[in-house]
C-alpha cells in the first residue's frame, strides 16, 4: 500500500483547500500555477484523501486545460472519437450546443450511475469536468461515496459478494451516430463489443493509497455477478443497487462557471443530472491515470506514472 508522511491538514493547507458542505474540498489555486512537482503531488494526494476537489474561479484556454491534465497524470482520450473536441482529442465534449453550425461532442452523456471506464480492464483513476456553458436551471453531477455504502451495507447484501467479481459493460448505452443509419442493431452491438468487450473486477476494492475499501458496482454498467446465474445475478443486483442509490447517500455537486470538478473514480459512482428542454449545456471532461494501481492487487495501469 502506498502512503506519504504528509498529514491531511498539511496537504490541504499547501493548496489553500477548505471543506465543502457534504463532501470534498475546494481550492482557488489556479491550474496555471500548478506546475511544480511538489504541488502536483499535493493535489493528487488531496484527491486521494478528500475524494472530490473543486478548483474554483478558473479561467483557462483549452491548451492550458490539457497541459494541466498532462502534468497531473497520464491522460487517456475517450475510446470513441465522436466524443472528442475537434482540436484537442484529450477533451471529452458533452454538449448540446453546435459550433459553427456543426455538432461537437455528444449531448446527454452520463445519465446513469457508473464509474468511468469500469467496463475496461484499466479503469480511469481520476476524472475532471469543467462546465463551459452552465444552464439557467439546475445542473449538477451527483456522487455516491461507495466506501460509505460498503460500511453501511447490510450483511445479506455484503456476504454474497465476498471474494467475488462482477462484470461491467456499457453496451446498452451506445449513442447512435449518423453513420449508423440503415444498420441493424445486432451489427452495432457486435461492433461496439469489439471496442469495449467488458471487464471483470472485484466487487470490493481497496484504495492503494488510503487503504479504504469500497463497493465497486453500478446499476449503469454492472451486469453479472461471478458464481450466480444471469437471473439470480439480475435479482441480486437490483436489490443491491436499490440500497446503494438511496437519497441519503447522494451528494449533488452544483455546476458553477469557472469550476473544475476533480475526483477519484475509485471512491464514487456518479450520475449527470438532466438539462431542461431548450437550455444550453456544455462541459469538457479529461480523464487520466494517477500513477497508482486502480485498486490493491490490480496490475493494469499501475505503470502509467504521471
Amino acid at each position: 500500500m502506498t502512503r506519504t508522511s504528509a498529514s491531511p491538514s498539511s496537504v490541504a493547507g499547501a493548496l489553500g483547500a477548505s471543506p465543502q458542505a457534504g463532501l470534498g474540498v475546494e481550492t482557488a489555486t489556479r491550474i496555471q500555477d500548478l506546475t511544480a512537482p511538489g504541488d502536483l503531488s499535493a493535489l493528487r494526494e488531496l484527491v486521494w484523501r478528500e475524494k472530490l476537489v473543486v478548483l474554483t474561479g478558473q479561467d483557462f484556454t483549452n491548451p492550458e486545460y490539457v497541459a494541466f491534465a498532462r502534468r497531473l497524470g497520464h491522460v487517456r482520450p475517450y475510446f470513441q472519437d465522436n466524443y472528442h473536441h475537434p482540436d484537442h482529442p484529450e477533451i471529452f465534449v458533452s454538449s448540446n450546443v453546435p459550433e459553427n453550425g456543426q455538432k461537437v461532442g455528444v449531448a446527454g452523456t452520463g445519465r446513469m450511475w457508473h464509474s468511468d471506464y469500469s467496463m475496461f480492464d484499466d479503469p480511469l483513476s481520476m476524472t475532471m469536468v469543467a462546465p463551459r456553458i452552465v444552464p439557467r436551471g439546475k445542473r449538477e453531477t451527483h456522487f455516491i461515496d461507495m466506501g460509505r455504502v460498503l460500511r453501511e451495507l447490510p450483511p445479506e447484501l455484503r456476504r454474497p459478494l465476498a471474494g467475488r467479481r462482477t462484470f461491467h459493460e456499457a453496451t446498452w448505452y451506445y449513442k447512435i451516430q449518423p453513420k449508423d443509419i440503415d444498420r441493424a442493431i445486432v451489427e452495432l452491438i457486435d461492433e461496439f463489443r469489439k471496442l469495449s468487450p467488458g471487464a471483470w473486477h472485484p466487487a470490493e476494492i481497496e484504495h492503494p493509497f488510503t487503504g479504504e475499501r469500497m463497493l465497486y458496482v453500478s446499476s449503469g454498467f454492472t451486469t453479472k455477478v461471478e458464481g450466480m446465474s444471469q437471473e439470480e445475478g439480475n435479482a441480486f443486483l437490483q436489490r443491491l443497487c436499490a440500497f446503494v442509490e438511496q437519497e441519503r447517500f447522494i451528494h449533488a455537486q452544483a455546476w458553477r462557471e469557472g469550476d473544475i470538478l476533480l475526483w477519484d473514480n475509485r471512491f464514487f459512482i456518479h450520475h449527470a443530472s438532466t438539462v431542461a428542454p431548450g437550455e444550453a449545456s456544455k462541459s469538457y471532461r479529461i480523464s487520466l491515470n494517477d500513477g497508482l494501481p486502480f485498486y490493491v492487487g490490480h496490475t493494469g495501469a499501475a505503470g502509467l506514472a504521471p
